[in-house]
């Protein structure tokens, strides 16, 4: 048996996958089992994985659809028996990819809003459910292939290498960072459609970064992103000249989850790096709700505390769901709802986290 699993959307749904890319491998362990990813990031995570035959990546939306083409008839011809669109691929398109790529079984959820020329592209669905995680939502299509999981716990699989683990010591030897502790903060978010305005304004990480400079002399902390971050982080490191605040240059989200791995507590909103720390059993997560955020994509089977957004009140799913569109609301109204969340309730969470 030839299976597929197609996770085209972000790249923390990749790293969400792979519990149930776990369960494919314990039910068929005989199968080719490849993964299809759009980003280069989404096959970072990916690499080494021994559950996976092979890692497959092409950017659709970058190359557009004729130069796609060739690539997604190629995989056409490795005739798949099972492709999978794993939880979150709530856009068409990623259906339309599944029926192109022509396994004779092709999985998905029902999403919201779907309509009857769904069943023309996919031909067997489950559900989706916002009140469980999209692991539990993948591991639900099992069924269709009349399987159930057997695994005793589900985790979120990252095969960190020893180079890459060795390359996060030293970067703490080299900046006497192994006798303090350690935070670190993802000031950013995605970049598609409008989910740069889901960030936490930052004024607002300034300012708690002063604070913590204050309240925390020796707490160091570690700016953990790539050059979508750069200029932020270059003014904090500008505004930081005399505190323990570092940039490190991680050429790759295996090094930024190495460096996580090292980390004492972890700040951020719902974002890869959110799911990366879970990944890597950060000890003590801090997530800022952002109207993205819902049951689905919490951080996983980890130690975390939600910092509750008060414009938001529990409305997230009126703002934000699967169904490929922007985040509801205008700049302004999404912009105010994320500086709701004080820098005084998100200082004082850290100090639980980290003492004082």
């Amino acid at each position: 048996m030839k299976i597929l699993v197609i996770s085209l959307a972000g790249i923390g749904d990749a790293l969400i996958a792979t519990p149930l890319i776990h369960e494919l491998r314990a039910n068929f362990p005989d199968a080719t089992l490849d993964a299809f990813v759009l980003w280069p990031g989404s096959k970072d995570l990916l690499e080494g994985n021994p559950h996976l035959s092979a890692v497959h990546q092409k950017n659709l939306i970058q190359e557009g659809p004729f130069k796609s083409l060739p690539f997604l008839l190629g995989l056409r011809r490795r005739h798949y028996d099972v492709s999978i669109n794993v939880h979150t691929l709530g856009r068409v398109h990623y259906r339309v990819v599944a029926r192109l790529l022509g396994a004779r079984l092709r999985l998905s959820h029902d999403y919201h809003g779907a309509n009857r020329f769904d069943r023309l592209l996919v031909n067997r669905t489950v559900p989706e459910d916002y009140t469980v995680h999209s692991v539990e939502n993948n591991n639900r299509l099992l069924a269709l292939l009349d399987r159930k999981p057997v695994l005793p716990r589900h985790e979120f699989e990252l095969f960190l290498t020893p180079a890459e683990e060795a390359w996060a010591d030293q970067f703490l030897v080299e900046q006497a960072l192994a006798e303090r502790k350690r935070l670190g903060i993802h000031v950013g978010s995605g970049s598609t459609k409008n989910l740069r305005l889901k960030r936490w304004p930052f004024g607002h990480y300034s300012e708690l970064i002063r604070r913590l400079g204050k309240s925390h002399p020796q707490l160091a902390i570690l700016l953990i992103g790539g050059p979508e971050e750069k200029a932020e982080h270059e003014q904090i490191l500008a505004e930081s000249a005399s505190r323990p605040v570092f940039a490190p240059r991680t050429g790759n989200l295996r090094q930024a989850a190495a460096l996580l791995k090292r980390c004492d507590a972890f700040l951020s909103v719902d974002t890869v790096m959110m799911h990366l720390a879970a990944a890597v059993k950060v000890p003590n997560q801090i997530v800022i709700e952002a109207p993205t955020l819902n049951p689905t994509n919490l951080p996983w089977l980890t130690n975390y505390k939600l910092i509750r957004n008060p414009v938001l009140n529990g409305r997230n799913l009126e703002y934000y769901r699967y169904d490929g569109k922007p985040i509801k609301g205008s700049e302004e109204e999404l912009k105010a709802m994320m500086a709701s969340v004080t820098v005084e309730e998100v200082h004082r969470a850290i100090s639980e986290a980290v003492g004082r």
